[in-house]
């Protein structure tokens, strides 16, 4: 077999690879080090920041994987990342775990797995294992999984678990059901390693190295050894307190973290199990000794599972609320042997309720005599479900922000001024014969004055002020860097159930079914006369309740079915289970009647006719096939008392139901019906029941498959639940339509509810239609098709009528016929089902992004499914968030770019945003703070990058006369200004309302760029100026300690001579430097306040007193020392005295400066151009297909004038959008056959067919 240099692992997984092998070169290795010694370490540090240079330069790559030493590893996703890891080789008895190995005697596992370990076996039993030829095996460590080589893949692969022998439902039963023998167990534990979800909780001398060779402090701490070397000590001190502080913050945070994910996951580490060796052998031991293919006995009591395990006997009540974020308990019954069901393979996803996951808590067990709980372990360690939550959490993909790409090509930008002026500075010396030392100090010191080292701090303070701000509101956040990311959301979808509607479901009433029609609606199920019904019956026993501690739990909507009848449940105790040899079934009964007292005799003997009948009617649960979204229905088989038959109830989905139930028995008025329900925003579920047959016993109950059960139903009729909108929802999505930011709903619901609730609540308009695309997958020669129904539009349609059009896979065309087109400006929404979805996404994926632009409801989605969807969302370039109460929504809310947990249990893990409010009024609160936190982002970042430039014209400037700003001027401007101010400028709170703009993603854009690059040839003007000015003043010249150019100028100034006592080795005092100190000091904070924008993303800055506080106390400063100088404070910051005159130039030349970057920033920038060019970008609204207005007035035409005046100024004319979905929305704007229209013939293979309009 040829071999290939490169192999993929985890194919078609989130975590897929890419794979090289390479083996030490010696000749490479050497040529490193002697590198290495001439850069001083330097090069070791670029290695260490990039693994794919550090395996390059010291390996050769080999042709034969197996042969590898090193592996060079890439992921295949957008990041790229590299990955660096060592191959590792170890000797055991087989080549699988699960392969079939003649062992004799007790395998011990000596300490750690390497080629040594199968001879420290031998040596160990002295020899036993002789008979046994050793198999060599390499492996890898990646992100805490193992990767073991398979010679027959040629490829690496991981050990999951059972799932991996591809073995059935009956064949657990069969050939994993009585445990494995110490042997075995020791032997699989070679490879599936101990079974502990280790989060190690590093050492503080192990994260301070990590963290201290990060690029940033590498950065710092070259220019505090490089300010060292030019004695400017107070700079150096202050940045390496920042770093110490920093360093200190970060390795306390990150520390924190580490803790509380190893206590989260240590409850459930190491605990004592009950372990089978063989059918009837039961031993203690400890859980981390468990492999896959064990069998745990679990106690009657309860236990937190250490494992993936699936039950084969016995039933368990669970709170999986680690996992699901849902606290409501749910059974788990035992997985079936038998049947169509038992013959299909075991899947963790397929089989999820009858699989006890790791961490989950199991309340209590449902146990026989004779018979306990048994469960086969499936997956340990990491491989388990709580294992890849805790890898996906010290080990999370990078935030993928425009923003910080954009940040490191603009500070590559001023790595590149810094190089010119590095370049520059070295020239000029030379010219001017500066000495060597100095040289080097002064071209290197313009790199760190180019490229500032408070930067990152700077940056990072704004979204720890958002933070605490979101916290204050109730939002808690475990990835800050998201915040920012928030600022950007122009989409969100939403759960429906606990989210958009109350958690809690209202029992709104019942309509029974009675020989083939509906009776009219009841509100009242504990009615007598209904007690002994079917409708009844099943209501008080198709649910998943249980007992805790004397109260009933369970699902609520369970609940409130249950509660409606007023009838009782009893579960056997333990003592009754043990004691029995008959099986003791949970069992309902009506409650004890209480009759008032009667004078009629007749009245009084039908009374107590009627509380006899009451008294003895009971109904005990046999067995329950619970809920499956899947199949969209629970099951129950129950016996009532005295009764020899059986009997069947189902409830659920009432499209599913009326597929299980006989003809004859559905009400001719059932979809009409349930329509009239759906519409009104009811939550309709139907029930149905069935006798079953007499030769049924209880035993073959316990195996039968419930297709067997649930088929031949007798309709029963409907349950009403009514599902109130919260008091919030309607509110916050009118905010969030009015700052066009799109809103989706994606639930487990019924369509037309789905639709009923969007109307209510505002997501969908009155005047706008929706259009719902029910797609069919392929049968027999068939092909896929979807039918598009037009819904009615509640605004101008009085009837039930429903126009339907049908598109086939196979389309070539369409032809209209009659009908008018619609008219592009009227408003539609899609709507879809899961099925739909599905089918739409294999079979028609041309249509999937025209879908996506317009589709808000998505009804009956899976949870893998509400996940897919997001990824659809993202990939036509939506900033998504995702608002759910943590069930069934978590694979959802780790995808969207933004994930908000209405539940504050444990699932929150898996969500950044978590909000104690359970409503969704936490969403606009977080765009907000968001959009706050990223204006906040530009604004420090532009300030950071113009202080930069601004002090680096300075010293440029400075340079050219041999000068420098001295260090107590470097020392003010850097941290009496630039720290205070940066750190002060952030702490502006949201503004209060969101606004339908949204804040620019990139720094390299239009508005940024011209805002920083004007600002930057205004400052430089102005320094130019002020410096070629100075220098033509009939009192200048070359300065001295003895120039006294005040009292040559002016005689009222009582300021002395300019002495000095010490020589000015350095040429800092002199006229050029103090004008440029004051004119730049000035920029500073000018640029500052102009860049600190309030409305609409920020409260204005006079809001902000600390930042106000702090730029008017330096104004005063400066002023004063400028207009009013102190010779103290002059000789500290080495200022040289000039003229009064002169000093009145200077405040003239800083306030027209100032005057002119507002007006630029303001009038042309936020004015001007915003409105008229780089908003135009922005037209189009949420979806890309808001129609602007046609209104023509001498304004508007003026405008549109200009607009197209300054497109083409700036090279904006025709420009297409970069976004994807707004590409879209143009080629739909642009198709005359968009949106599906009724009346259309769809062509499929060679004859047409269509579908007329009702």
């Amino acid at each position: 077999m040829e071999k290939k240099d490169m192999k993929i692992v985890n194919q078609g997984l989130e975590d897929e690879m890419e794979v090289w092998g390479y083996r030490p070169c010696p000749w490479k290795i050497v040529l490193v080090g002697v590198g290495a010694v001439c850069t001083g370490g330097l090069l070791f540090l670029v290695l260490y920041w990039l693994p794919e240079w550090g395996v390059r330069g010291t390996c050769t790559r080999t042709p034969f994987i197996r042969e590898a030493q090193t592996l060079l590893l890439r992921s295949t996703d957008e990041f790229r990342r590299w990955f660096r890891a060592k191959v590792h080789v170890m000797l055991v008895p087989g080549k699988r775990p699960f392969d079939s190995v003649d062992l004799q005697g007790p395998l011990h596992i000596p300490n750690g797995d390497s080629i040594h370990a199968f001879s420290a076996l031998q040596d160990e039993h002295q020899g036993k294992y002789v008979h046994i030829q050793p198999v060599q095996i390499l492996y890898f460590t990646h992100h805490s999984t193992k990767y073991y080589w398979n010679d027959l893949l040629q490829n690496f692969e991981v050990f999951k678990g059972l799932e991996d022998v591809r073995v059935t439902c009956s064949g657990i039963h069969t050939d994993h059901s009585s445990g494995l023998s110490k042997l075995l167990q020791d032997y699989r534990r070679l490879f599936f390693e101990v079974n502990e979800i280790a989060v190690r909780v590093p050492s503080v001398f192990k994260l301070l190295i990590k963290e201290v060779l990060n690029p940033f402090y590498i950065f710092q701490l070259f220019s505090v050894i490089l300010w060292s070397a030019e004695q400017y000590y107070y700079y150096a001190a202050a940045i390496v307190l920042m770093s110490v502080i920093s360093i200190a913050t970060s390795l306390y945070t990150v520390k924190k973290q580490y803790i509380m994910l190893h206590d989260m996951v240590a409850t459930h580490s190491i605990v004592r199990v009950s372990v089978c060796r063989g059918n009837l052998d039961v031993e203690e031991a400890m859980s981390t000794e468990l492999v896959p293919g064990d069998v745990i006995v679990i106690p009657s009591n309860g236990m937190i599972m250490p494992c993936d395990a699936v039950l084969v006997h016995g039933n368990c009540i669970v709170n999986e609320s680690m996992l699901t974020g849902e606290s409501v308990p749910v059974t788990k019954t035992s997985l079936p042997s038998s049947g169509k069901d038992g013959a299909g393979l075991y899947s963790i996803e397929e089989h999820k309720r009858h699989t006890l996951f790791c961490g989950t808590h199991i309340i209590q067990t449902r146990f026989y005599t004779g018979e306990l709980v048994k469960a086969v372990v499936v997956r340990t360690g990491f491989s388990t479900e709580k294992g890849q939550l805790v890898r996906s959490i010290l080990y999370p993909k990078p935030t993928d922000f425009k923003l910080y790409r954009d940040a490191y090509l603009f500070l590559l930008c001023l790595v590149g001024v810094a190089g010119i002026g590095f370049v520059y500075t070295i020239v000029l010396s030379i010219i001017n014969q500066v000495p060597a030392k100095t040289i080097v100090v002064e071209s290197l010191d313009i790199i760190t004055i180019t490229v500032p080292p408070a930067l990152p701090a700077a940056m990072t303070a704004g979204i720890v002020y958002a933070q605490r701000r979101l916290k204050r509101v109730g939002i808690f956040c475990i990835s800050p860097q998201r915040i920012n990311i928030c600022g950007q959301l122009n989409l969100v979808c939403f759960d429906k159930t606990g989210t958009l509607t109350e958690d809690g479901l209202d029992l709104w009433g019942i309509q029974r079914a009675e020989n083939g029609s509906f009776s009219p609606p009841e509100d009242d199920p504990a009615n007598e006369t209904l007690v002994r019904s079917s409708f009844v019956s099943c209501m008080a026993t198709c649910h998943s309740l249980t007992k805790l501690e004397g109260e009933l739990s369970g699902d609520p909507l369970d609940l409130k079915m249950f509660n409606a009848t007023g009838w009782i449940l009893e579960e056997p105790t333990e003592e009754e289970t043990a004691l029995h040899n008959p099986i003791m079934p949970t069992v309902v009964r009506p409650p004890k009647q209480v009759h008032p007292e009667v004078n009629q005799e007749v009245n009084l003997a039908q009374n107590m006719e009627l509380s006899e009948l009451t008294l003895s009617y009971e109904i005990g649960i046999v067995r329950q096939f619970p809920f499956s979204s899947a199949l969209q229905r629970m099951s129950v088989v129950v016996r009532k008392l005295g009764e020899k038959r059986m009997d069947a109830y189902v409830k659920g989905a009432p499209e599913v139901m009326a597929s299980l139930c006989r003809e004859d028995t559905i009400p001719e008025s059932f979809t009409e019906t349930l329509e009239s329900y759906t519409r009104q925003g009811f939550r309709v579920i139907a029930l149905a029941h069935r006798q079953l047959e007499a030769k049924l016993s209880w035993h073959k109950v316990q195996n039968l498959n419930r297709d067997l059960i649930e088929t031949n139903m007798e309709f029963l009729g409907l349950l009403i639940m009514q599902n109130k909108l919260k008091e919030e929802t309607a509110g916050v999505l009118k905010d969030l339509r009015r700052a066009n930011i799109r809103t989706v709903m994606v639930t487990g619901d019924n369509m037309l509810t789905a639709i009923s609730v969007a109307r209510d609540c505002g997501m969908i308009t009155p005047h706008e239609r929706v259009i719902v695309a029910d797609a069919t997958p392929p049968k027999d020669i068939q092909p896929a098709t979807i039918n598009w129904h037009y819904t009615e539009n509640h605004a101008t349609s009085k009837d039930n009528r429903v126009e339907s059009v049908e598109m086939s896979l196979e389309d070539v065309g369409h032809v209209t016929y009659g009908e008018q087109p619609m008219q592009q400006e009227q408003r539609y929404h899609f709507a879809m089902s899961g099925r739909s979805f599905a089918v739409i996404t294999e079979h028609f994926p041309d249509l999937v992004q025209k879908l996506a632009l317009r589709a808000t409801i998505f009804a009956r989605m899976a949870p893998d499914q509400k996940t897919q969807l997001v990824e659809v969302l993202q990939s036509v370039d939506y900033t998504v968030g995702m608002c759910g109460d943590g069930a069934n929504d978590c694979g959802a809310l780790k995808r969207a770019h933004s994930g908000i947990s209405l539940s504050e249990l444990e699932a929150s893990v898996a969500s950044p945003f978590t909000s104690s409010t359970a409503n969704i009024s936490c969403v606009p609160n977080l765009i907000r703070e968001g959009r706050a936190a990223l204006i906040t982002s530009f604004c420090v970042f532009k300030f950071m990058a113009l202080y930069s430039i601004i002090q680096y014209l300075s010293v440029t400037l400075l340079y050219s006369i041999l000068s420098n700003l001295g260090d107590f001027q470097f020392l003010f401007i850097d941290v009496a200004i630039i720290l205070i101010i940066a750190f002060t400028m952030s702490l502006n709170p949201a503004w209060k309302d969101l606004v339908a703009r949204r804040p620019p993603s990139s720094l390299i854009s239009g508005p940024l760029l011209f805002s920083v690059l004007t600002q930057i040839l205004t400052c430089l003007a102005f320094q130019v100026l002020a410096f070629l000015w100075v220098r033509g003043q009939n009192w200048y010249e070359k300065w001295t300690p003895l120039s006294d150019a005040c009292n040559i100028s002016s005689a009222n100034l009582t300021h002395g001579p300019n002495m000095t006592s010490h020589v000015d080795h350095k040429n800092i005092r002199n006229y050029e430097n103090t004008t440029l100190f004051y004119v730049s000091s000035f920029q500073y904070l000018a640029v500052a306040i102009i860049f600190s924008k309030g409305k609409p993303f920020r409260q204005p800055s006079y809001k902000n007193w600390p930042f106000m506080l702090s730029c008017v106390a330096l104004y005063i400063f400066l002023f004063m020392i400028m207009l009013y100088p102190v010779p103290a404070i002059d000789n500290f910051l080495e200022i040289v005295c000039v003229p009064h005159e002169w000093r009145i130039t200077v405040v003239v030349i800083v306030l027209v400066n100032a005057a002119v970057s507002f007006l630029l920033e303001t009038l042309v920038l936020d004015i001007i151009l915003w409105k008229l060019v780089f908003s135009r970008d922005k037209q189009g609204g949420s979806d890309g297909m808001a129609v602007t207005s046609a209104t023509h007035t001498p304004q508007s035409a003026n405008e549109r004038w200009c607009a197209t005046f300054l497109s083409w100024l700036f090279c904006r004319k025709g420009k297409t959008s970069r976004v994807r979905y707004m590409q879209v929305a143009q080629e739909l704007q642009e198709d005359p056959d968009w949106p599906p229209k009724p009346a259309t013939v769809t062509y499929t293979t060679s004859t047409p067919h269509h579908t007329v309009s009702m």
